[in-house]
C-alpha cells in the first residue's frame, strides 16, 4: 500500500502563487531597508546548542528545536539546535567576523527560524524572519530609522498599522519602584501576555510569581492604561511615577529623544507608547517595538528592540545594537486577508506562443528567444496541439497575452497577438509585440 504523503504539523507547502506573493513581500522589504544602507548576510539553519539556549528566557528555551548527532562521534560533538530567530546567530556573526566588519554594521537577514509551538493560525513552527539590525551604535537615530523603515514598508504594502512601542529600562523602573526589582524578568513575561489572557490573568500569574498582593495592586496604573492618553501625557505621568528610579528615568529621557526625533523627521505612522509592552526576550534593554495591523485580527507582525550586551555572552562586551523582524508569513495572511496583493502576480509569464504545427513551432521558437533577450518573459506551448486546450492553458496561468502563430502568420512574418482579457486580436511584427506587451 503506497504511504500516503505528508508533511510535519506546523510547516507548508508554497505552491508558484504562494512563491510569487512571498517573494513580492521579501522583495518591498528589501528594497526598503537597502535604501536605508543595510547589507544582507545569512547564518546557518543549525547553531551550536549553546549558542542559542539561556538568551530567549525560559519560555523560549522550551521552543527549542535540538539536533540529533550524526555522523560524527556523538559523545565528542558539540549539541547543535535549529535557530530560533536570527539576533542571536547575528550577535554570534558579529563577534566571529568583527576583525572584518565596519561599526556600526548595518545588516539584514531573511531566512526561516524554528519553533516547537503549538501550530495554530498565524503561528507556525517554521516560519521566516525578515531582520534587520545596526550593531555598534548608542545613538537613538537607529530607533528612528527602523520606525521610518516600519512606516514606508507598510505604505508599499498598503497595510494600515500601529506601531507600539516601550523601553524595557521603564519597566525594570517600575519593578524598582514597587519594591520587585529582582522580579523584572518575571513582571516581563507575565504583562507580555496582557493582550492574549486579560488583566485578571495576568495579575494571578504575577501572583504565582512572586509577587505580593500590594506589589500586584501598584501595578495598576500599568496594567489599566486608559485608551486614547497622548504619548506626551503618558511619559509626563510615568516621570512622576518612577520619581525615585535612576533607571526608570532613564527610560522615560530615551522615549522622550526619540519622540523628538520622530517629529522633527515628519514620520506620519501611528504609534503609541503602551506600557505594558514587554516582549518576552530577555536580551532587550532598551526601546522595545511591536506592530499590529489595525484592519486584521492577528498578533503582531513585526517587534524587537534595543540589546545593549547580546554580543557579551560571546566575548564582545558592551556593543549595543538595535532591530526588528518582519514576519513575513504574518505580513502573507494579512495581505491575502485584506486582498491586497497585486493582481499581476499571479503569472510571471509575461506571453504563450501557441502554434498549429511543428513548423509554425520552429518559428515561434525563435520570437520567443528575440523576446527574452528584451527581458520579457515568455513560454512557447511544447507542442501542437488543439488550439483550445492551449488557450485553456494560458487561462489556467492567467497569461495576459497569447501569440497565435499558423501558416498565414509565418507568411506575413508576424503572429496574431490576444489579449485574453478582452479577447481583443491584432496581427503584429515583431517591433509592434514589443512595444504592445511594454506598454
Amino acid at each position: 500500500m503506497a504511504q500516503k504523503p505528508s508533511i510535519p504539523k506546523g510547516t507548508r507547502d508554497f505552491g508558484q502563487v504562494e512563491m510569487a506573493r512571498r517573494n513580492y513581500i521579501f522583495n518591498t522589504i528589501k528594497s526598503v531597508f537597502s535604501l536605508y544602507g543595510f547589507q544582507q548576510i545569512e547564518t546557518p539553519a543549525m547553531e551550536n546548542l549553546s549558542t542559542l539556549m539561556g538568551k530567549y528566557g525560559e519560555e523560549g528555551d522550551k521552543l527549542l528545536f535540538r539536533i540529533q548527532n550524526s555522523g560524527e562521534k556523538a559523545s565528542l560533538a558539540p549539541e547543535k539546535g535549529l535557530r530560533y530567530d536570527l539576533t542571536v546567530p547575528f550577535a554570534r556573526y558579529v563577534v566571529q567576523h568583527r576583525e572584518e566588519i565596519s561599526f556600526p554594521f548595518k545588516r539584514f537577514q531573511i531566512q526561516p527560524v524554528w519553533r516547537a509551538d503549538r501550530p495554530q493560525k498565524g503561528r507556525y513552527r517554521e516560519f521566516y524572519q525578515c531582520d534587520v539590525d545596526v550593531i555598534g551604535s548608542d545613538s537613538l537615530i537607529g530607533e528612528l530609522e527602523l520606525i521610518q523603515i516600519v512606516e514606508e514598508v507598510y505604505r508599499r504594502l498598503g497595510i494600515r498599522v500601529c506601531l507600539h512601542i516601550n523601553n524595557r529600562k521603564i519597566l525594570a523602573g517600575i519593578a524598582e519602584v514597587i519594591g520587585a526589582p529582582d522580579k523584572m524578568i518575571d513582571i516581563t513575561v507575565a504583562i507580555d501576555k496582557l493582550d492574549k489572557i486579560g488583566v485578571e490573568a495576568v495579575k494571578n500569574e504575577l501572583k504565582e510569581r512572586g509577587l505580593s498582593d500590594e506589589q500586584v495592586e501598584a501595578l495598576q496604573p500599568i496594567l489599566n492604561q486608559e485608551s486614547g492618553i497622548k504619548n506626551q501625557d503618558k511619559l509626563a505621568s510615568l516621570k512622576e511615577f518612577l520619581a525615585d528610579s535612576e533607571i526608570g528615568l532613564k527610560g522615560v529621557e530615551e522615549m522622550e529623544e526619540v519622540f523628538d526625533l520622530i517629529e522633527a523627521t515628519g514620520v506620519k505612522l501611528n504609534i503609541e507608547l503602551d506600557l505594558c509592552l514587554a516582549r518576552g526576550l530577555n536580551y532587550y534593554t532598551g526601546a522595545i517595538f511591536e506592530v499590529k495591523a489595525l484592519d486584521a485580527q492577528i498578533g503582531s507582525i513585526t517587534g524587537g528592540g534595543r540589546y545593549d550586551n547580546l554580543t557579551g555572552i560571546f566575548g564582545l562586551p558592551g556593543v549595543s545594537g538595535v532591530g526588528i523582524s518582519f514576519g513575513a508569513d504574518r505580513i502573507y495572511d494579512v495581505l491575502t486577508e485584506l486582498d491586497l496583493f497585486p493582481k499581476e502576480l499571479q503569472s510571471a509569464t509575461q506571453i504563450l506562443f501557441a502554434a498549429f504545427g511543428e513548423e509554425e513551432l520552429h518559428y515561434a521558437l525563435r520570437w520567443a528567444k528575440e523576446l527574452r533577450a528584451q527581458n520579457i518573459a515568455v513560454e512557447v506551448y511544447p507542442e501542437p496541439t488543439k488550439m483550445k486546450k492551449q488557450m485553456g492553458y494560458a487561462d489556467s496561468k492567467q497569461i495576459p497575452f497569447v501569440a497565435i502563430v499558423g501558416s498565414d502568420e509565418m507568411a506575413q512574418n508576424k503572429v496574431m497577438v490576444k489579449e485574453m482579457s478582452t479577447g481583443e486580436q491584432q496581427l503584429l511584427t515583431l517591433d509592434e509585440l514589443l512595444s504592445a506587451i511594454k506598454n
